[in-house]
Parts: structure tokens; sequence; C-alpha cells
């Protein structure tokens, strides 16, 4: 991990509130859920939904931010949970 200072006049835009999306692996059955949430949610709360319902179920999650950027159209930015898609290979 590499951590450094920043100028925070870099940045041109910011956004209070984030579209998440969250995607739960079944790995038994090769099968994934995929939930979007919406709304004035803090990152905090999705995490621990995402915990908490991924525990219930033996299921793995990987926690993302949707983002549209300019010509790019939608994307994801994975914020937390496993990295990858673990069917592949599968």
């Amino acid at each position: 991990m590499d951590i450094r200072g920043i100028d925070p006049r870099d940045t041109t835009w910011e956004q209070d509130h984030a579209q998440y999306r969250v995607y739960f692996w079944d790995v038994a059955a090769v099968t994934a859920h995929e939930y979007e949430v919406l709304g004035e949610v803090d990152i905090d709360e999705v995490l621990t939904w995402a915990s908490q319902y991924a525990a219930e179920r033996g299921w793995a999650y990987t926690v993302y931010a949707a983002v549209t950027t300019d010509g790019d159209g939608p994307g994801l930015i994975r914020l937390a949970g496993v990295l990858g898609d673990p069917f592949a290979g599968v």
C-alpha cells in the first residue's frame, strides 16, 4: 500500500451519495444474485447489510460503486468483498 498526501483541488466534482451494486456469490450453486442500492445511504450501511445478508446464506459478496463517465457508459468500482468473478474458470 502506498499512502501519500494530495492536493484536494485536483478534483472537479464531488457527489454526497453514491449508487451501489451488491453481488452475492452462491459458490455452491454457481449462482450470483445482484442488487442495486439507491437513496441516501452511507457505505457503512451497505457494507453492514451485505455482510449480514451474505453470512445468513453462507455466500460471499462484492460491493461496488456504480459510476458513469463521459463517453464510457456505466461502470463499477469495487469497494469491498470478493475480488474478481469467483465463477471464472468454472
